[in-house]
């Protein structure tokens, strides 16, 4: 297969976040090696046409394991305050011609975004769009990959494309970043930074650690942003 993996370089830290970025980049000194620059091996990012047959109906990569029913809630603190909550749907949603897993995402102010989610028969989860912005097939959107089933540091790559429509580009930091929040110390997290056309000016870190998934994640530039996990998952 082709690669179309693009390499996504560090971002500055925003200045209001500068004292809880130190300390969560604590102990980076035994990372991981990085992987080769080809990227994630073997995959085409992102896919102009899936095939259904290559997925399969369950999303259970470790790090984002999206089991219905399931949600995540997160203390929120920045320029909005209160309370996040991601929820796993019941159900499949057919989108470019595969059954999805549909994940809707409450933000403190109300407002709900539903992005769509499908895991290959490798592990890797891919994204296939978000309802009513862009879906995978159309306007000449594709799906990107959320999270590989072995994310490597170094590896980066497109998590959604379309002209006109949407560009986000996703790099592994870290495989072993501790990080505390409300709802317990997690040793060995994933984490990734990400930009979007979707928030024009603002990178994201997300950490996720393994049979818990998103842990934690906050804005590097932009308004400030920190969510943390209140609960495990439920």
């Amino acid at each position: 297969m082709r690669h179309d993996v693009r390499v996504a370089g560090r971002w500055g830290r925003y200045v209001a976040l500068a004292a809880a970025l130190a300390l969560l980049t604590t102990g980076c000194g035994a990372a991981s090696p990085d992987s080769p620059p080809s990227g994630v091996d073997e995959l085409t990012i992102p896919t102009p046409s899936p095939d259904p047959r290559d997925f399969v109906r369950r999303v259970d990569n470790p790090w984002l394991a999206l089991v219905p029913g399931r949600t995540w809630r997160y203390r929120v603190s920045g320029t909005a305050v209160g309370t996040l909550e991601i929820t796993v749907e019941d159900g499949t949603h057919e989108v470019a011609g595969v059954a999805t897993t549909a994940v809707r995402r409450t933000e403190p102010t109300g407002d709900q975004v539903v992005d769509y989610y499908a895991q290959d028969r490798r592990g890797n989860v891919w994204w296939f769009g978000r309802e009513g912005v862009w879906l995978a097939g159309e306007a000449g959107a594709e799906a990107g990959l959320a999270m590989p089933g072995s994310p490597r540091v170094g590896d980066g790559w497109r998590a959604a494309y379309g002209a006109d429509v949407v560009d986000v580009r996703v790099t592994v930091e870290t495989r072993d970043q501790p990080v505390t929040t409300p709802a317990g110390r997690y040793q060995h997290t994933v984490t990734v930074d990400v930009s979007s056309s979707l928030a024009p000016g603002t990178t994201t870190r997300s950490f996720y650690e393994r049979g818990v998934g998103l842990v934690e994640e906050l804005s590097t530039t932009g308004p400030v942003h920190l969510a943390e996990l209140e609960t495990p998952p439920r």
